[in-house]
């Protein structure tokens, strides 16, 4: 079939394609506005994947962390750390003994020569601090009362470490055993690092009576912010 001369002027000026040759698709246009949205959602998704990984390897290593080094390589301590936690009607909370019956078997196998306590004050009218409540605790276990020393202003598990390297500088103490749980033992240990702790030890314990998947979630949390503290510490 051939075109008429006016279809063929008509093709030349792009009125529709000439005869014989299919007509093409038209070309959508996008809106900025919708542009943008596609956008936003394609960084939210990425953004939420990101998140989910950092989650659950945070998760991991928290799940899986051991003692550090293993309990046969570990040095003998000047000090045992115990990280402090509440106390409920001043008497260390069930999850608080764990750590203290843990810190006390080690010392009665000779891994260190004393306790170093640390925790402050809880709030909620607390009239103990957490070291005095773990201290008498000790004391009714029959720790002798010199064997025991108090960090008592400590409010986080940086503050522990801190306030208790301190502590150990006063008094000439070079090594420490950290005792903690098992979900908090990975963070504990990097923030021993970060503050000049050499060796690195610590000691954890599994726990029969926490709320462990509240504890570990917590702990990804806790353990996130941790890690920007200390991007924080290293920029400054």
């Amino acid at each position: 079939m051939t075109s008429s001369p006016r279809q063929a002027e008509a093709a030349r000026d792009g009125a529709y394609p000439p005869v014989g040759e299919p007509r093409g698709r038209p070309r959508s246009r996008r809106s900025p506005a919708g542009r943008l949205l596609r956008l936003i959602a394609w960084c939210a998704a990425a953004g939420a994947t990101v998140l989910a990984v950092w989650c659950a390897t945070l998760f991991f290593v928290s799940l899986s962390y051991e003692d550090h080094p293993s309990v046969g390589r570990m040095k003998h301590a000047d000090v045992g750390i115990v990280l402090g936690a509440k106390l409920w009607d001043d008497k260390p909370s069930p999850g608080l003994r764990e750590r203290l019956d843990h810190a006390l078997a080690l010392y009665k196998a000779d891994k260190f020569d004393r306790f170093l306590l640390s925790g402050g004050l809880d709030a909620g009218g607390a009239k103990l601090t957490e070291a005095e409540g773990m201290r008498d605790y000790l004391i009714g276990q029959g720790v002798p009362p010199e064997d025991i020393v108090l960090e008592p202003n400590s409010h986080s598990t940086y503050e522990n470490l801190q306030f208790s390297r301190d502590i150990m500088r006063e008094n000439g103490w070079n090594v420490a055993l950290i005792v903690t749980h098992q979900f908090h033992g990975s963070r504990a240990g990097d923030i021993a690092g970060t503050l000049g702790y050499d060796p690195v030890q610590v000691s954890v314990v599994d726990s029969r009576v926490l709320n462990m998947a509240y504890n570990r979630t917590r702990e990804v949390l806790a353990y996130t912010k941790w890690l920007a503290e200390k991007w924080l510490l290293h920029a400054g």
